[in-house]
């Protein structure tokens, strides 16, 4: 059996492209793999085919194209151009790879192609919705006609949380109910793991000794920052900030305005292996979203690293922490709340660790890739299509 992923984002630097990699890295342990995204870095078991662009666009930003267009920002053309670009690299990797089913990240636009390539190839494909990608729709009308039919033709919709299928259901209707299928995104529990040294970075950023409260994301108004940094007044702890957006000069402003000390930006890691390490490092993860996060992939890897979490029960969050058994919700908007758990945690050791292990234990049992992998090729194998020849004509 031969997989094609299509994936409209780098592999690296979002919730969707971890996904992606993963997965099909995963995947690709056990069937010829191949991939169509605007990334050329390797990947073990994956053929990577190139994603032509006119230009750079993402839902809601992404850090490794700092300047790029918005989905809501493309006027008709662009949005054409776009597509026709999009539509002749699947054309190409279809042709070249020749799959027996495809599997599409995000409800569009890819899925456009993809709907193409059923009609004419006769390959089924399913979708997978990340979520990222519903607030552009609920913005934008271009993107529900044609993205309507993509997931109406579509052998399976695979939402990464509840909270994404009833989100996706809220915009495109009820009528998908039956071919959906939750499934999670996962963690890698070899790299996100909590056995690493991590003297370097205490040398590197000045942290030897001292206690760190870490968020790591996409500095945007939807991860709700600003209230973490509000509660850093009140944290006896150093509030370490991941992550690049288009919020972070406002963030650095209210630091400066706050005249605190204890809250340090340090930007997006990329590929390096700090940002496991500052998981690993951190006693508390705090992810202070104000929007229904799909699912937080940077929270199972929190976990991962044997860290309790404090969130908001936005979303999809849920599915992953359990409130006093791997770390505490906290009401959005709130930074009361985000002191008085956050200290809770670094004041009491014995609870902290409890959680600890915990934390880890969950991301082990439900969320390692290989579980996550294995529900995709049942799937995969229900739904391929394995044609008599090669022009894939019954």
């Amino acid at each position: 059996m031969r997989i094609l992923y299509l994936q409209t984002f780098p592999l690296w630097g979002s919730g969707s492209g971890t996904y992606a990699r993963y997965l099909a890295s995963e995947v690709g342990k056990h069937f010829k793999v191949g991939m169509v995204a605007p990334d050329d870095r390797k990947i073990p078991n994956v053929t990577l085919y190139p994603l032509k662009m006119p230009f750079r666009v993402a839902f809601t930003g992404h850090p490794e194209w700092p300047d790029c267009k918005l989905y809501t920002q493309l006027n008709n053309h662009e949005l054409v151009w776009i597509y026709k670009d999009f539509l002749d690299s699947v054309i190409y990797a279809v042709e070249q790879f020749q799959p027996n089913i495809i599997h599409v990240h995000h409800a569009f636009p890819l899925t456009w192609a993809a709907r193409v390539i059923k009609s004419i190839y006769q390959i089924p494909y399913i979708i997978s919705i990340h979520g990222s990608e519903l607030p552009t729709a609920q913005k934008d009308k271009r993107y529900i006609a044609l993205t309507g039919d993509a997931l109406r033709r579509s052998r399976r919709i695979v939402p990464n949380s509840f909270w994404t299928k009833e989100w996706l259901f809220k915009i495109y209707g009820d009528e998908f109910r039956s071919q959906v299928r939750v499934i999670p995104g996962g963690v890698d529990l070899k790299k996100f793991n909590p056995n690493l040294d991590t003297a370097d970075i205490d040398k590197k950023y000045n942290l030897t000794g001292k206690k760190i409260v870490l968020f790591a994301g996409k500095l945007t108004a939807y991860k709700g920052v600003k209230y973490l940094i509000k509660a850093a007044r009140k944290i006896p702890a150093e509030v370490v900030i991941l992550g690049e957006g288009p919020e972070r000069i406002k963030l650095e402003e209210q630091v400066k305005g706050y005249g605190i000390k204890n809250v340090h930006f340090i930007g997006h890691l990329g590929t390096s292996d700090d940002l496991n390490k500052f998981y690993k490092r951190a006693a508390v993860f705090v992810a202070p979203s104000v929007w229904d996060e799909p699912l937080g992939l940077v929270i199972l890897e929190a976990m991962s690293c044997r860290t309790p979490v404090v969130v908001t029960r936005k979303g999809g969050i849920p599915l992953a922490v359990k409130n006093g058994i791997n770390g505490y919700f906290v009401r959005p908007r709130n930074a009361s709340e985000i002191v008085e758990k956050v200290n809770l945690l670094l004041n009491d050791e014995v609870k902290r660790i409890k959680m600890a292990e915990n934390a880890r234990r969950i991301a082990e049992e439900k969320f390692s890739w290989e579980a996550i992998a294995h529900r995709f090729i049942l799937m995969y194998m229900r739904f391929a299509y394995f044609p008599k020849n090669k022009n894939h004509n019954k």
